[in-house]
């Protein structure tokens, strides 16, 4: 939109207020505050919910791999080795880690806490948890050495440090004249680590391959074989090859398959709070409107004289429109910036709410995450500003074409 000199003195006069015009200057800030605050949240939100599904996905699919080769019924798989080399040449997989899983009990001096007990060779164990580790050290976790790495949450709730001992108990185990004698085993914790996902933390115990076989009277069998390809997004096609060679030995189980309802439940969401907070922003651009129209009825003999003077209806719908765009625009960058101060200052921000109700927005146990995560994504950020513009630009439509109509001779003839 190109407008010449007189029409941007105008357009700027407008912007301004004048005598006699502090409620309509008034009611365009309250236009320009709301929506700077509707974009504002709208990005907060969108860029917390994409910071949320991006951390669950980091911290899920980083540990428990893109895909998982399982034994039928929960057997194990005693040829494992042959499964990882096929999986290995299969292009697009970059890691095939066999592995043993299994719920079972820890105790310690009477507590008892359910636990997830997983096995893994030293470099694969290094590679998934050592840059995880707050206390300790996985060098200490070896073959044979009875030591064991815990989450940082089992730690609390067990009241464990390095150096303790916990029990592991398995009721499946050996059978005896009087019934199957549960196994127990005592370990040292060698290393706490903290993965960031409570019930992660609060679950797991990591142990030397070896050890957890033992453990679960396994053998050489494994409990699952955990895949790791180039590109999540296409785990499906990548791993097309490599299912019928996995028949027969077991089922191959994608991260979209083992997490669906927990993703699509986070798509929803997303697309429901984007619905809802736009609705906010509509909300914003129609006080837009409102101003523009108590502005064009406040200039009304302005507009007329400036008809006798020579300005076309062109100019005018131009000016008008220069204004309610401006407002939409100055909305823009300030919610812009007060979106960036909060996400910088997010966890500060949830740390402050909380000391002043005393209430815990955060925990844990409820939220899964321990912090409050985000992530920005351009391209929403994008169509959020172009929404915002295109609301606003509709709105300064009937405003103008109705300064655009005023019959300078039915105005001046009663001046």
């Amino acid at each position: 939109m190109i407008l010449n000199r007189y029409e941007r003195m105008v357009a700027k006069r407008y912007l301004l207020p004048g005598r006699g015009e502090a409620f309509i200057f008034l009611v365009a800030s309250i236009s320009l505050v709301a929506v700077a605050l509707g974009v504002a949240a709208l990005i907060v939100v969108m860029s917390v919910m994409n910071g949320f599904r991006a951390e669950l996905f980091d911290k899920i699919v980083g540990l428990n791999g893109h895909a998982v080769i399982q034994g039928y019924a929960g057997q194990g798989l005693r040829d494992w080795r042959d499964l990882v080399r096929e999986a290995q040449r299969t292009p697009g997989v970059t890691s095939a880690i066999p592995l043993v899983e299994q719920p079972l009990a820890a105790t310690v001096e009477g507590r008892v806490e359910p636990v997830l007990v997983r096995g893994m060779r030293l470099p694969d164990m290094r590679d998934a948890i050592g840059r995880l580790v707050k206390q300790g050290s996985l060098a200490a976790v070896t073959p044979g050495s009875n030591r064991v790495a815990i989450g940082s949450g089992l730690a609390q709730a067990l009241g464990l440090t390095v150096g303790d001992s916990l029990s592991v108990v398995n009721l499946s185990g050996q059978a005896t004249p009087f019934g199957t004698a549960p196994r127990i085993v005592n370990y040292e914790v060698g290393a706490i680590f903290e993965i960031g996902i409570f019930d992660f933390d609060k679950a797991y115990v990591v142990m030397p391959l070896g050890d957890a076989q033992q453990l679960l009277l396994l053998g050489d069998a494994v409990g699952m074989i955990e895949l790791r390809t180039s590109n999540p997004d296409r785990v499906g096609q990548i791993l097309a090859p490599l299912a019928p060679k996995v028949a027969g030995h077991g089922v191959l189980v994608d991260w979209r398959q083992m997490n669906a309802s927990l993703f699509q439940a986070l798509a929803v969401e997303r697309v429901t709070m984007f619905v809802v907070l736009s609705i906010i922003i509509l909300v914003a651009v129609f006080n837009i409107l409102s101003s523009l129209i108590m502005l064009v009825r406040a200039k009304t003999r302005d507009i007329a004289i400036l008809r006798t003077m020579g300005a076309s209806r062109g100019a005018l719908i131009r000016i008008f429109m220069t204004v309610g765009v401006t407002i939409g625009v100055l909305g823009i960058g300030a919610g812009a910036v007060l979106a960036t101060i909060f996400l910088y200052f997010r966890q500060n921000v949830v740390d402050v709410v909380q000391a002043i109700t005393g209430e815990d927005l955060w925990d844990p146990s409820i939220r899964v995450l321990t912090t409050l995560p985000s992530r920005v994504d351009p391209v929403e950020v994008t169509a959020i500003v172009v929404m915002t513009l295109v609301f606003a630009f509709l709105a300064t439509l009937y405003p103008a074409l109705k300064a655009a109509s005023t019959d300078p001779v039915q105005v001046l003839r009663y001046e």
